[in-house]
């Protein structure tokens, strides 16, 4: 996946070698993230959210570049807006591309969209909404040593201070090449193979008895 810099939900107060290493243990998970979304797995990835989180797929282009990039984020959907974090502020690349460019995609459980990207982190019920997304981090919130379940407002408050908060107000459905399950083709392939290997085992094994 071409991106800078992960997804972030977690963060806080922590020392620079603690995000530096969430941004190692970050960027090798998304690696694998959109694969496994443009195999079709984008439903069985948010399976289990209260562990694993919930997952999306954001779709902009470098601000500069042009190039499009895909990073998987953690999100919340609150009164039919897609909402997500900038862990580490705004600094963030695939932040800073998605407001220079208002516009971007989003690849959920139950479609593809296009959407105009909005920061909110300064809105009334910006600890509401932030609670929300970092719920839906699962382990990632805690990885990064907050509990959004038990914490305080004030707490929260304090430990995501540098946080943004990005607002997705999806304007289409998306359909056509080049979108989640571009590959899901491979599956019945696959169990293809996988049964004519099944059928081949069990004749040598059944040539193998009548000898």
């Amino acid at each position: 996946m071409a991106t800078k810099d992960p997804p972030q939900t977690g963060g806080g107060s922590f020392s620079m070698r603690h995000a530096d290493g969430l941004r190692r243990a970050f960027r090798l998970l998304n690696q694998m993230m959109v694969p496994l979304w443009q195999l079709g797995l984008g439903g069985l990835l948010n399976s289990w959210p209260s562990v694993g989180g919930r997952f999306m797929v954001l779709i902009h282009r470098g601000r500069r570049s042009g190039i499009e990039y895909r990073t998987p984020l953690n999100y919340a959907i609150v009164d039919e807006h897609v909402y997500c974090v900038a862990g580490f502020g705004g600094a963030s690349d695939w932040y800073r591309n998605a407001l220079a460019a208002n516009a971007v995609e989003v690849w959920l459980p139950n479609g593809w969209w296009e959407a105009r990207a909005v920061d909110v982190s300064t809105v009334p019920e910006r600890i509401a909404l932030m609670r929300a997304v970092l719920i839906g981090a699962g382990f990632a919130a805690y990885a990064a040593g907050i509990d959004p379940r038990r914490l305080t407002d004030a707490r929260l408050d304090d430990k995501t201070r540098e946080y943004r908060l990005l607002r997705l107000e999806r304007t289409a459905a998306r359909t056509g090449p080049g979108g989640p399950g571009r590959h899901a083709w491979v599956w019945p392939w696959v169990a293809i193979a996988a049964l004519t290997g099944l059928l081949r085992s069990r004749r040598r094994t059944d040539q193998g008895t009548i000898t």
